[in-house]
């Protein structure tokens, strides 16, 4: 029977995780993880320096730099401590500055823009989306997926970005939403599957655990690959299940249930929700109050609120609301948790 330790012996053999020692997969690993991720908890907000996450690839940056940072000075007033940059092509890498698009952040401007960050009291987070559905960011090596170019594009980028961000915390490695249907509009489907699914992510996170950081990925998978998430996903791996709409019956909703399967198996949550949608402005509050009391506290690491709106000047008031609307769900939560 397969499960994740004798997949990851079976990679180990095969040599694609041979730099990679078995025991940063370990419950010992994750204990030492966990201490460092416990409270306070996490209110966090992504933020897009790249856009190219869809079938349209846009060739400029495409960001406003007054609502970037009016939107970081609302974060530190509403209390929230972490914001989760969408990198992708915003930025010109060392190592592949073919990558980038026009105007793109220098990788001397991004720290620049790290330390203004942290010195406001917020905690930035790499985030670089590998899934087939949502690596258009990634140019022609998007179509090379799976291939020996493709891994030492991959390997480059974490491992250069890991180091500009001064070996952050977490890397969000995305890995959403990889399958047919949400690709039904792109010229080119490609979606992984079975072992070669298995053995991609298993390399990301292993790259990522080698540098020091902690993987973090999106979370869908699970509400249709039930029995096999719960045997092949390392514990370690910080899961963000969510739900942008408005009906919390777990009985009725896949993407409610998923959160306690997520708890049954064990993993540690940072549930998402936004305001995506028009009428939705309770979606993130309601998320909060659902998991707050259906996940263990321990293993409840804290929340992001994803707007998945361009940092644009026609996003300016949806972008702004969705801080407020953190604001609004951790005073409850403080309220009624500390």
């Amino acid at each position: 029977m397969t499960n994740r330790r004798n997949f990851i012996k079976k990679l180990t053999v095969a040599g694609m995780l041979s730099s990679v020692p078995v025991s940063l997969f370990s419950q010992q690993k994750l204990k030492v993880m966990q201490e460092k991720s416990k409270d306070p908890k996490i209110w966090a907000l992504l933020l897009h320096l790249s856009v190219n996450m869809w079938k349209e690839r846009l060739p400029d940056l495409q960001l406003s730099e007054s609502l970037w940072n009016d939107a970081l000075e609302k974060m530190v007033k509403a209390g929230m401590n972490m914001i989760v940059i969408d990198l992708g092509d915003g930025v010109k890498y060392e190592s592949h500055p073919e990558i980038a698009v026009n105007n793109a952040w220098t990788t001397t401007k991004l720290r620049e823009e790290l330390d203004k960050i942290r010195k406001m009291g917020l905690e930035p987070i790499p985030k670089m989306d590998f899934s087939t559905g949502h690596d258009a960011w990634l140019g022609n090596y998007g179509r090379k997926v799976s291939t020996k170019e493709y891994y030492d594009v991959c390997r480059d980028l974490i491992s250069e970005v890991i180091e500009l961000f001064d070996t952050p915390r977490f890397f969000h490695l995305g890995m959403d939403e990889e399958n047919e249907h949400n690709q039904k509009s792109h010229d080119l489907i490609t979606v992984r599957q079975n072992d070669l699914y298995w053995g991609d992510l298993y390399f990301l996170i292993g790259e990522v655990f080698k540098r020091g950081s902690r993987p973090w990925v999106w979370q869908d998978y699970i509400r249709y690959h039930t029995e096999k998430f719960a045997k092949m996903m390392p514990k370690s791996v910080i899961q963000s299940n969510w739900y942008n709409g408005m009906n919390f019956d777990p009985k009725k909703n896949k993407s409610i249930q998923a959160y306690l399967d997520l708890e049954t198996f064990g993993f540690d949550q940072i549930p998402g929700g936004s305001n995506y949608y028009e009428g939705t402005e309770k979606c993130f509050f309601n998320n909060v109050k659902f998991c707050s009391e259906n996940i263990a506290d321990r293993r409840l690491l804290g929340f992001i609120q994803s707007p998945w709106k361009h940092t644009v000047e026609e996003n300016r008031e949806r972008i702004l609301n969705s801080i407020g609307q953190v604001g609004d769900a951790k005073v409850w939560f403080d309220k009624n948790h500390l």
